[in-house]
Parts: structure tokens; C-alpha cells; sequence
């Protein structure tokens, strides 16, 4: 992974960045707290975006999906699409193999990177609002 070509998109146009998290489930918040905590990986994934003049078309959260799964594929544009994820560890949780994935993003001349910036910390008080946020998705908490 890396800067092996640039996504340049269409003239006028950034390219378009599907950020990738990974679904992992609430039981494993003590141990794992940000593979948890999707909201804060995509936040990553858009900080970077930002950065780098690019713009989040699509977040996806998964676990476990096929590298040649059409969830991943669905209106990607080689030079024009690229796909990020907070680290190599999301993406294995979020993929059943990062080096299938790589070479398929390869082949179909689409980019993919990593932020490659820490993980956040995470006290109790961090873990607790984590744990509300997605415990209570449908009595309208927001996560604030």
C-alpha cells in the first residue's frame, strides 16, 4: 500500500474515497475499543481524505467481506475511486485477505491506503459513550 500512483480523478474533480471500517461486534469493546468504534474510524478515514484534497463518497462497514464482494466494487472507477482505511488491523478485521484485496485493487488499477496515524485511547468514559451510541441506535442518542 502506499502512493505506488496517484488517483487523480477527473479534471475538476477530486478523487472519490471509499472509507472502510470494519463491523466488530459490541462484546468486544474492553479488549478492542476502536475496531469498535466505526464512527471514529470512518472520522479518521475523512480526516485523511481532507488532507489530501479528496473527498468520502462511500463508508462501508464490514467484517470479514470477499475481496471480489460487489459491496466493494459497486461504481468504482479506476483513476477516479480509491479506497482508504485507518490501518492494516481494520482492514484484516474488515476483509477476509488484505493481500487478495490489494492485488484485486491492483488489477482493477484502484489505490488503496492506510492513514497510518495511532489509534486513539480509550478511558472508560470513552468506552461508555461508545457503548450508548450503539446500544441505543434506534431511541434517537446520537453519540454525544
Amino acid at each position: 500500500m502506499g502512493h505506488a500512483h496517484a488517483a487523480s480523478g477527473l479534471p475538476g474533480q477530486p478523487p472519490r474515497v471509499t472509507a472502510i471500517a470494519s463491523l466488530t461486534p459490541l462484546e468486544e469493546l474492553d479488549e478492542e475499543p476502536f475496531l469498535v468504534d466505526s464512527r471514529s474510524q470512518h472520522a479518521m478515514c475523512a480526516r485523511w481524505a481532507a488532507e489530501h484534497g479528496y473527498v468520502v463518497t462511500r463508508e462501508l462497514l464490514v467484517r470479514s467481506l470477499r475481496p471480489d464482494h460487489s459491496a466493494l466494487w459497486d461504481g468504482v472507477e479506476p483513476g477516479l475511486d480509491l479506497f482508504v482505511a485507518p490501518s492494516q488491523r481494520v482492514l484484516e478485521q474488515a476483509l477476509t485477505s488484505v493481500d487478495e484485496f490489494t492485488a484485486e485493487c491492483e488489477r482493477r488499477g484502484v489505490r488503496v491506503e492506510t492513514v497510518g496515524r495511532a489509534e486513539p485511547s480509550y478511558d472508560a468514559q470513552m468506552k461508555a459513550r461508545v457503548h450508548r451510541r450503539l446500544s441505543m441506535p434506534t431511541a434517537g442518542y446520537d453519540g454525544r
